[in-house]
């Protein structure tokens, strides 16, 4: 039964994770890393699965091994951020404290982004 619980756990991380590849408040790679965490308790063929993927084996990998983050993910999720919170900001929210509450967190996620080490392809 726990290895089932943790198998649709680890599932709904990497749902989750797919969406922040899109979404740029969800975050990629912490949901990337809870799913290899849950994959690896309850299903090897998955967690083999998840870390040798040609497009989310590379985010755990390189966190994992403390490399950071591409430099080309910091860039498009820093924009993606920005654009879509300005978007909210300037055009969707009247009111002046959620406007605020919105620029402070895009704030603080940009910084948290910005503090990551930076990978840098060679």
């Amino acid at each position: 039964m726990k290895k089932v619980l943790l198998t649709i756990a680890g599932s709904i991380s990497l749902g989750l994770g797919l969406l922040g590849i899109i979404l740029p408040l969800l975050p990629t790679t912490p949901f990337l890393l809870l799913a290899a965490a849950c994959y690896v308790r309850s299903s090897d063929k998955l967690y083999q699965w998840l870390i040798t993927n040609k497009w989310f084996g590379s985010y755990i990998k390189n966190y994992r091994s403390g490399k950071g983050i591409p430099l080309k993910a910091k860039i498009v999720s820093i924009s993606l951020l920005w654009i879509s919170m300005g978007y909210t900001i300037f055009f969707v929210i009247p009111l002046f404290l959620v406007k605020l509450l919105l620029f402070l967190i895009a704030g603080v996620f940009t910084i948290v982004i910005l503090k990551q080490k930076t990978l840098y392809k060679t």
